[in-house]
């Protein structure tokens, strides 16, 4: 898909944001104006011109966004890399039925590229894992989703 931009998420990329991964986020640093790069997992896809995400309500996240609502993320997934940038908003400071005080940030898809260098795919795609009880990151990963998807 070489240098071919679209308008908003394919539909390959738009399953691919049905649930919880590994993403990075870059946002506008609001002190230098220089780039700040954030990795992120609870993110969702309501459609294909919209990228909803949680993070802490006191993350540098939100007051960048703040300051300017430029973001791109970084998505590697469907055996490519993508650049997705937009413009981003805190849709809600406090999510409701989650025990964190996240904030529910929303994003409006402007433009979406696949950026692999020419040549290539991805063979294997990011994997983690969480570090703490897995009973408690599973239920707390449920609550976060689904208030998203309630958004």
């Amino acid at each position: 898909m070489a240098n071919k931009v679209e308008t908003e998420l394919t539909e390959q990329l738009f399953e691919l944001l049905q649930s919880e991964r590994f993403i990075t986020l870059s946002t506008v640093d609001h002190e230098t104006g220089g780039p700040n790069v954030s990795a992120i997992s609870w993110i969702y896809a309501p459609d294909t011109k919209t990228i909803r995400f949680a993070v802490d309500n006191r993350s540098r996240i939100v007051t960048n966004v703040g300051s300017n609502p430029k973001v791109v993320f970084n998505l590697i997934g469907a055996e490519s890399t993508y650049s997705i940038a937009g413009d981003a908003s805190v849709k809600v400071e406090k999510m409701e039925g989650v025990p964190l005080k996240l904030a529910l940030m929303e994003v409006s898809v402007n433009e979406v590229r696949d950026v692999m260098f020419y040549g290539s795919k991805i063979s294997v795609e990011p994997k983690y894992e969480k570090t703490y009880d897995a009973q408690a990151a599973a239920k707390l990963d449920k609550q976060v989703m689904d208030a998203m998807r309630k958004a």
